[in-house]
């Protein structure tokens, strides 16, 4: 062997021999990683007895956070980045495991959040080897291609093939998932790769994340574009939680009286107080406007309703301003600029002269005051159901300027004004069933001390797995509020169907087929068995005396609640 051969291969004094397990452990806390949420199986037993070393040790590693469902796993994971901009890991076991995360990483994708999801994968080896196949389940959970489940909504996937690549493939595998555009990846741990031992040293990762940035050359032309435009729109759909996007779109918006729709949003993009705030409905605006800047949108727009300017140009703007997730996708993109979305209002701002834009300004104000005007009168309105809006307005003043609302079909944006980026989480347009009660146990989890409610649907509700949901919350002691807007319908599929027979049978049928929930479970009681505070509203006036008792319960006593409220089934 050469000197050269023999320096590579000599190991640092301080390495250590560890099991591929206990090193999944170790690279993860070395990313930052803060806990690893996890539904274990029997593929688990290394990890199990990396996390009993580091007890004993003293190394970092993530706090384990045990999920008995799958789905909430992902959902906690989700709402924890949202919550803190940081990547998260999930383990979960075999194939079983992997096919209840699906949808989970489908809503991951598609709010470009990084996750590194890993599973076992059953043992190769009937006997001989630490960790062979030992169970009937061993054969029964095998697969062709296990990976093949997940591969379309991740961004990169590998498998565990020797001890000695586990580092590596941590390292690499979060600064995928962490670089422009940001999203779920996958790695599978076979049982008995899991079992080796191999040498190990701590070190740095030095995998930095990649940060998409646009071209100088296609930033000024937009800037020119937008500058020169008379009827210039932005339309935004997430910029607000991350890297100060709420603020700089707020107050580029303003400085040069730009109007901004949030079409769908998956987060608030702009304060809804704001005099450049459009609302939620594109028509009006897009019809007129010279220049639309799309600020990371999937879909911006409705092809079959809302209709363009004649000459219109359209610049398309995002960590991936085309958005390859999304297969078919016919929107214009006149100019595209590839760039963090609070990057890209920064550099047009900094582009842009400023201009009096006075005239323009005030016939924006006062057109959105009176938009303003008719929501606030619309959730002003009392009546027996309450409505949607009214609900969701009572919510937004109990979390005030601190607090946190995660809506999955539950407080609708356009009646939480006051709130800022990091106050409003919806369900992502994946349209993934029951994200919205483990993603508040995530942001939850991220300050125990904050308000967090849960706005979900009956449905939505439902779909959640509730019982697994309220057990995480009383056994990690997360002191979360839970409001099931009970409209006894799934509101989504009725919608639908009307659009599309507006004048058909179904719509002239006294309970519209496939869409009841009646007779609807006592949620209450589902929460109950948890030990959870509830209450169940059907009357306005009591509707506030619930909120307040609720966020007593949650800051004195420290124990979760749920109230359910009946509302309209049609608004």
């Amino acid at each position: 062997m050469s000197a050269a051969a023999t320096q590579v291969a000599r190991q640092p004094d301080d390495a250590i021999a560890a099991t591929a397990g206990e090193i999944f452990l170790r690279r993860l806390a070395a990313n930052g990683v803060d806990y690893l949420f996890a539904n274990g199986g029997t593929d688990f037993a290394p990890v199990i007895e990396g996390f009993a070393h580091a007890r004993i040790a003293g190394f970092a590693v993530p706090t384990p956070v045990l999920v008995p469902h799958e789905t909430a796993a992902l959902g906690m994971a989700h709402g924890y980045y949202l919550a803190t901009g940081k990547a998260q890991a999930v383990m979960v076991h075999t194939n079983v495991g992997l096919a209840n995360c699906v949808m989970g990483l489908l809503n991951a994708a598609s709010d470009q959040v990084p996750i590194l999801l890993a599973s076992g994968i059953t043992p190769a080896t009937e006997y001989g080897a630490l960790g062979h196949r030992n169970s009937p389940i061993n054969w029964g959970q095998n697969m062709r291609d296990q990976t093949a489940m997940v591969r379309e909504p991740v961004k990169w996937d590998a498998t565990l093939s020797a001890p000695e690549q586990m580092a590596s493939l941590v390292d690499r595998g979060m600064a995928i998932a962490t670089s422009s555009p940001r999203g779920p990846i996958y790695l599978g741990l076979p049982r008995e790769t899991l079992c080796g031992v191999t040498t190990y040293h701590e070190t740095p990762p030095r995998n930095a994340p990649a940060r998409a940035a646009p071209h100088a050359d296609d930033m000024a032309q937009a800037a020119r574009l937008l500058d020169a435009a008379e009827r210039p729109l932005i339309v935004a759909f997430r910029v607000g939680a991350r890297d100060g996007g709420f603020d700089r779109l707020t107050d580029f918006a303003e400085k040069h009286a730009i109007p901004v729709v949030e079409f769908w949003p998956s987060q608030l993009s702009i304060a809804g107080t704001s005099p450049m705030h459009a609302g939620f409905d594109p028509t009006e605006d897009l019809a007129a406007a010279d220049v639309v800047l799309v600020l990371d949108s999937i879909v911006p727009w409705l092809p079959h309703r809302h209709g363009f300017a004649e000459g219109a140009t359209v610049i398309q703007a995002g960590p991936d301003p085309h958005q390859r997730e999304a297969p078919l996708r016919g929107f214009a993109v006149d100019l595209a600029l590839t760039g963090e979305s609070a990057d890209v209002i920064a550099a047009l701002d900094a582009a842009m002269p400023t201009r009096n834009r006075g005239a323009r300004f005030a016939e924006l104000s006062a057109r959105n005051a009176k938009r303003r005007a008719a929501l606030d009168a619309q959730a002003a309105q009392t009546r027996d159901p309450m409505s949607a809006a009214s609900v969701s307005r009572a919510i937004a003043a109990l979390v005030g300027d601190h607090g946190c609302i995660v809506s999955e079909l539950g407080v609708k944006p356009e009646f939480v004004p006051t709130l800022r980026g990091d106050q409003f989480y919806q369900n992502p347009i994946s349209g993934g069933l029951g994200w919205g009660l483990p993603a508040a146990l995530g942001v939850q989890l991220a300050d125990r001390e904050r308000l967090v409610v849960a706005t979900v649907g009956d449905g939505s509700y439902m779909f959640s797995n509730p019982v697994a949901c309220h057990q995480i919350a009383e056994a990690h002691k997360l002191p979360l509020l839970t409001v099931v807007y009970n409209n006894g319908i799934w509101g989504a599929v009725r919608g639908s169907t009307l659009g599309i027979y507006p004048h058909g049978h179904a719509a002239q049928a006294n309970v519209m087929p496939i869409t009841s929930l009646e007779p609807l479970p006592d949620f209450c009681k589902v929460a109950e068995a948890s030990r959870a505070w509830t209450a169940r509203v059907a009357q306005p006036d009591a509707l506030q005396d619930a909120l307040a008792e609720a966020a007593r319960v949650i800051r004195e006593e420290r124990r979760q609640a749920l109230i359910e409220v009946r509302v309209a089934a049609h608004g």
